[in-house]
């Protein structure tokens, strides 16, 4: 399988000054700095935008969030309530690379959606960004009705690692009988530490972000003495999905995590959990933020804010 025309320019283009793991070891500073801009072409207009600061886990700071208001007087408080993690390995990116993907979920469903600057590693080692999700999901559930939102239509949502804490969030609030979350939205999630799947060998190189890369992720969140068989690092080793929400996985065809995401989305249904995957041919990891430019990822958000707005 290969990428679309414009997908390998949008690629090529995403990975022109990206450190790669072939050149030498990779930088935490050299990555941010890589990663740093957010969006230059036009976005959606949304009626406030807002950063603020939550209340963070027992013992630790409060956590920034963005908040993205697309209607904030003209709704009769039934629509759902997104919480968004955004993606980078846990050790980049952050509020302003992933505005553009928070305005296009704002602006095509008509919900607010809350964008967590959670702490990153490997600074701040797993579990600290989970619980700084956990907390701003937590928060978001008591001020859905403040936001003229369903309470019972609260949905978490992120891609790539923040896929992996969203999804992670569910887990605990099931366990912890936490905040009611209604759908989990997971766009090309981090799963598995192991990597050892088909699609992580078949796209090892040559896809943006790497096999390579991705391993390295895992070392910095986990750290030398992490323990990747918790559950909560890596959903994929959860003994038991069950009363999990619905799942709607994006997964790009050319993603060395497309399988352990198809097997993510196996093991939900076996557990009795409404979970849909969409595999997008011909995409790769990270190709949501090509909205405007690539037709397959304005469809994939089309239909993603079709499935959030049934939750």
């Amino acid at each position: 399988m290969t990428l679309t025309p414009a997908a390998r320019r949008f690629a090529d283009a995403l990975s022109h000054g990206f450190p790669d793991p072939a050149d030498g070891p990779l930088d935490v500073s050299a990555l941010r700095r890589a990663t740093s801009a957010g969006p230059v072409r036009g976005l959606p207009e949304i009626a406030r935008v807002s950063d603020a600061s939550v209340p963070g886990p027992p013992g630790a700071p409060p956590v920034p969030v963005r908040i993205y208001e697309p209607d904030p007087h003209g709704t009769d408080g039934d629509r759902p309530l997104i919480v968004f993690c955004h993606g980078g390995g846990w050790v980049m990116c952050g509020l302003d690379t992933h505005d553009g993907l928070c305005r296009e979920l704002a602006a095509r469903t008509g919900a607010p959606v809350v964008s967590v600057d959670y702490r990153r590693a490997p600074e701040h080692r797993f579990p600290c960004a989970l619980l700084d999700a956990y907390a701003v999901t937590d928060w978001a559930a008591g001020r859905a009705r403040e936001l003229r939102c369903d309470p019972s239509r609260l949905v978490v949502a992120g891609d790539s690692s923040g896929g992996n804490l969203a999804a992670a969030v569910t887990l605990m609030a099931r366990d912890t009988d936490g905040p009611g979350i209604a759908a989990q939205l997971l766009a090309y999630p981090v799963l598995d530490d192991r990597l050892e799947t088909a699609s992580a060998a078949e796209y090892a190189t040559g896809f943006f972000q790497a096999t390579a890369h991705i391993r390295w992720y895992w070392e910095q969140y986990l750290g030398p003495d992490g323990d990747g068989t918790d559950p909560y690092a890596a959903p994929v080793r959860a003994g038991d999905l069950g009363g999990l929400p619905p799942a709607l996985l994006i997964l790009p065809e050319c993603d060395p995590l497309r399988d352990e995401g198809l097997a993510y989305a196996d093991r939900l249904r076996e557990a009795g959990v409404a979970a849909e995957a969409r595999v997008e041919r011909g995409m790769f990891h990270g190709f949501l933020g090509g909205a405007g430019v690539l037709p397959e990822a304005d469809a994939a958000l089309g239909a993603a804010a079709r499935w959030l707005l049934d939750v």
